[in-house]
């Protein structure tokens, strides 16, 4: 399972410096980095590997929060996928 991350940003160097640094906490809770796509300097798009759903889901309605404050995102939305 994948799932599909979009973030608005204030500054995109702010949020990759963030993102960076929540890496291990991400691996912790299920979410494997496989690529991240900046669209513009307020727009970025991540697919990661999901390989603990409960804990991913935990993490992104709780914990990501405090990585959403940090790094600046004014929004954020995902959804999670399968291969066909």
């Amino acid at each position: 399972m994948q799932l599909i991350a979009h973030y608005s940003v204030n500054d995109y160097s702010v949020f990759k410096a963030s993102f960076d640094a929540d890496a291990e906490d991400r691996g912790a809770n299920g979410l494997s980095l496989l690529q991240l796509w900046r669209e513009n300097n307020g727009s970025a798009w991540a697919l990661f590997s999901v390989s603990d759903f409960k804990a991913a889901r935990a993490y992104l309605d709780g914990a990501a929060a405090v990585f959403n404050s940090q790094a600046g995102v004014t929004a954020f939305s995902y959804h999670l996928v399968e291969t066909a």
